[in-house]
């Protein structure tokens, strides 16, 4: 097999691999309560590793967290914390361990009015977890940036 067909494979393995873990967060990350919290990403790992034939014990986790390894697990935990809200244009980032939930446009042109982010929290199951009065949020440029109500979720 030449190198040229060897990067062609793996690069459709790693494609094809990226798109199967994307999958996989976006259709169960809903399913894991409490939402937005440390807890609902736990659980996922553990049902995950559970689904990779892992038993539940203490050993078993830590030897998947450790075959996971850093980049990939960070990875998944941006996908699993951040939503897109097409019908408002806006991407959302909410990891409950960062100290803000952030809130862009999708679209460059986008100006990012108060309303759609209330909307977009509400419609994402954040109005409990953040304040819904502006004057709490940042705004830099096209970001606002909204606080968490309390932080012992960590």
């Amino acid at each position: 097999m030449s190198s040229m067909e060897q990067i062609s494979r793996t690069s459709i393995q790693a494609k094809a691999f990226e798109f199967a873990l994307l999958e996989l967060i976006y259709s169960k990350r809903d399913s894991f309560q409490p939402l937005w919290s440390v807890d609902s990403w736990v659980k996922f790992l553990i049902w995950l590793s559970l689904n990779c034939g892992l038993s539940g014990d203490k050993e078993s986790l830590e030897l998947f967290a450790e075959a996971m390894g850093s980049p990939l697990t960070s990875r998944m935990r941006k996908i699993f914390f951040e939503r897109a809200l097409e019908d408002l244009s806006l991407h959302v980032m909410a990891d409950p361990a960062e100290a803000q939930v952030l809130i862009m446009p999708l679209a460059l042109d986008k100006r990012i009015n108060n309303n759609d982010v209330v909307q977009a929290l509400q419609t994402i199951g954040l109005s409990q977890k953040v304040s819904l009065s502006s004057a709490s949020w940042e705004r830099h440029d096209s970001i606002v940036s909204i606080p968490w109500n309390v932080k012992s979720d960590i």
